[in-house]
């Protein structure tokens, strides 16, 4: 009976020192587990930003803000981005209007644009185009203005074919109309033969016809038309930051000045100036900030 009594007694203190020891051997583990989850999970997973940004203007930045706006959306579901390409004067005046968050223009602001603050967030070459079949190749900035402003109206002037100069550019209040007239020096002296309403509508007009010369957003330009050096630099990523290649201009946010924007709206901008946003740019055939 009495060795009866101790295996009994011997059991029970068992017993009691094994449940005893569960709690502590379990509550490290957990601990853990869930500091490892906080580590781990990517910021863009537990983004809590929502709302929409409304962004619109010029038509020579769609890649890069198309491209932008892919990225912050699949890093903030909670937020709708979106673009409306109708042009730098009408992105400037949404914005100032407040009927834009954002505004987007490829010039910067004028003196006479107040009110506005511009944030220029990549940069472009304006390539002067031409069409496949022209055997000019280089052409120097004081005979682009000549071909532009009419002094200069027979391609054989400046060692191409014995034909008429056709120039296509962008309609009044286009941003990469006004940079390239003011880089050029022929603002209001062009003789234009066709003003289209998009970068697009260029490069297919200059692709038509044998005869036409054009500007167009580097990033825009393909192999439908031909870009000529000016001044023996070509139009490139690398002359357009390092200066080199003259016919150039800003890509600009712009917003009205004083006004508090939207958490998600300065959370975008705060993305496309960034490092982030960097390849995005180049991948756009834009170039970014150095």
């Amino acid at each position: 009976k009495k060795f009866v009594a101790f295996a009994a007694a011997l059991c029970m203190a068992v017993s009691l020192a094994a449940c005893g020891s569960a709690p502590s051997s379990s509550a490290p583990a957990a601990n853990t587990d869930s500091s490892d989850t906080t580590v781990s999970t990517p910021a863009s997973e537990t983004s809590e930003l929502e709302g929409a940004v409304t962004t619109g203007g010029s038509t020579s930045v769609e890649k890069v803000i198309l491209a932008m706006q892919e990225s912050f959306m699949m890093a903030n579901p909670g937020v709708d981005v979106t673009y409306d390409p109708t042009g730098s004067g009408a992105g400037i005046t949404g914005a100032s209007e407040g009927t834009l968050d954002i505004g987007l223009s490829s010039r910067a602001l004028k003196e006479d644009e107040t009110g506005l603050v511009g944030t220029t967030f990549a940069l472009d070459g304006i390539a002067i185009i031409v069409n496949n079949e022209n055997t000019v190749t280089d052409l120097s900035l004081e005979q682009i203005k000549g071909l532009a402003d009419g002094t200069i109206t027979n391609w054989s002037e400046v060692g191409g074919p014995d034909a008429p100069v056709v120039l296509i550019g962008r309609e009044a209040g286009s941003g990469t109309r006004d940079g390239f007239e003011s880089i050029v020096g022929v603002e209001d002296v062009c003789v234009y033969d066709q003003e289209l309403t998009s970068t697009g509508a260029v490069i297919a007009a200059v692709a038509a016809n044998p005869n036409a010369f054009g500007y167009a957003s580097l990033s825009a330009v393909d192999e439908k038309v031909k870009a000529v050096t000016v001044d023996g630099v070509e139009a490139t990523e690398a002359t357009v930051q390092d200066g080199s290649y003259k016919v150039q201009r800003p890509f600009v946010f712009v917003t009205k000045e004083g006004a508090e924007l939207s958490d998600a709206a300065q959370a975008f901008i705060d993305f496309a100036l960034s490092e982030d946003a960097h390849q995005l740019i180049i991948d756009a055939g834009a170039v970014p900030l150095a």
